[in-house]
């Protein structure tokens, strides 16, 4: 544990070891806690209104929920986004990647595979998930595309953010008119059988599906093709032994999509890793630090190896706040490697590694731009 200072001038403590992270993962809902409101110096005018996190930290949704109201609302969700619905999504998921892929081959060497693939991909699929018309899917990409981008205006991204809320809140409306096997319908359900659901509890959860599953995607996506591009022997291994769901956990933990958590808020006065916190601390949780932790993963911990032992792994947390959305991310995230490297096996990078420009952000990193040689002889 380290005690940091953010911009603004706000404290605030962050885990970096796997033992610190893990500790504080299975104390959510109960020393630790996420909603805003138990973070004194947010509301008595220690932090400026100003300060450029403040919005993100506010949230109003599932991950700012505790206890009875984060326990409620995920197990409605839960119902709705069952692994039966996840593995039925495969036949499609398998057709929006063989789709994508005849574009990446049809723009020719020098393909940016970021918006042509790892972020297009999940995008697609959430939209299947939320049964979004497919004439209302290229909209959603855009509003999303400008909310996550960091060089979006401050009242262009309002905007945006009230356009896609009422987007949202259209789709919940006709699925309750015309509900269909989607997850919104499941949710819309959950919400009618005796009001334990609210509206915009409902379009919050889709939200933060939206924007939070989309970008930490895009960016496993990423990281695992530049990981495998410096690791030939890891890229020969998993195509030879079929070895992509390793790929993806390995990826997980050598470069996590999350830089940092949004804040954790102590509930009461706590010892971890020897550091005192008191009471109405910030904390963050830092995954890409804990995931090279040599107290847990050795000398090797900053090397990539998809053999590595996988007891114990953090990549979709831990304990009462572990990803609903893990089954879906590993399943369109294993998919998309296996047939990225089937059909492009002598795919390259057309950049240095050290050249690619990657998401400033305090929470989510991942490559912005991957150019790539396909590797297809020319006629």
């Amino acid at each position: 544990m380290v005690e940091v200072e953010f911009p603004g001038g706000v404290p605030a403590y962050l885990a970096l070891t796997h033992k610190a992270v893990r500790e504080i993962l299975a104390g959510d809902n109960k020393t630790f806690l996420r909603d805003p409101r138990h973070w004194p110096a947010l509301h008595d005018g220690s932090i400026p209104e100003d300060w450029p996190l403040r919005a993100i930290v506010q949230g109003g949704h599932l991950s700012t929920m505790d206890r009875g109201d984060h326990r409620r609302l995920r197990g409605l969700v839960s119902r709705a986004f069952t692994p039966a619905r996840v593995q039925a999504l495969e036949p499609r998921i398998q057709q929006i990647i063989d789709g994508l892929l005849d574009d990446v081959v049809a723009a020719g060497d020098g393909v940016d595979l970021v918006p042509t693939f790892t972020e297009a991909l999940p995008m697609w699929v959430i939209c299947e998930l939320f049964g979004v018309p497919a004439e209302d899917r290229l909209r959603l990409r855009n509003w999303t595309g400008a909310l996550l981008a960091h060089t979006t205006p401050p009242d262009v991204a309002f905007t945006t953010q009230n356009n896609l809320q009422a987007f949202l809140h259209e789709l919940v409306e006709r699925k309750q008119r015309e509900p269909g096997d989607d997850l919104t319908s499941g949710l819309v359900q959950a919400r009618d059988e005796g009001d334990r659901l609210t509206t915009d509890e409902l379009v919050g959860v889709l939200w933060l599906m939206l924007v939070a599953g989309h970008e930490t995607t895009v960016h496993l996506l990423g990281h695992a093709v530049v990981a495998l591009a410096q690791n030939p022997d890891q890229l020969g291994m998993a195509k030879a032994e079929d070895r992509w769901a390793d790929v993806v956990e390995e990826t997980l933990r050598y470069r996590h999509s999350v830089m940092m958590t949004s804040f954790r808020f102590t509930a009461e006065d706590v010892t971890i890793a020897g550091v005192h916190i008191p009471k109405g601390s910030a904390v963050g949780v830092v995954y890409q630090a804990s995931g090279v932790d040599p107290a847990e993963y050795g000398t090797s911990a900053d090397q990539f190896d998809i053999t590595r032992e996988q007891a114990g792994r953090l990549g979709f947390g831990h304990g009462p706040r572990y990803c609903i959305g893990a089954p879906l991310a590993r399943l369109e995230s294993r998919l998309a490697l296996a047939s990225l490297y089937r059909r492009l096996p002598e795919l390259s990078l057309a950049i240095d590694p050290d050249d690619i420009p990657y998401s400033p952000s305090f929470f989510t990193v991942g490559p912005m731009s991957l150019p790539v040689n396909l590797g297809i002889a020319k006629p």
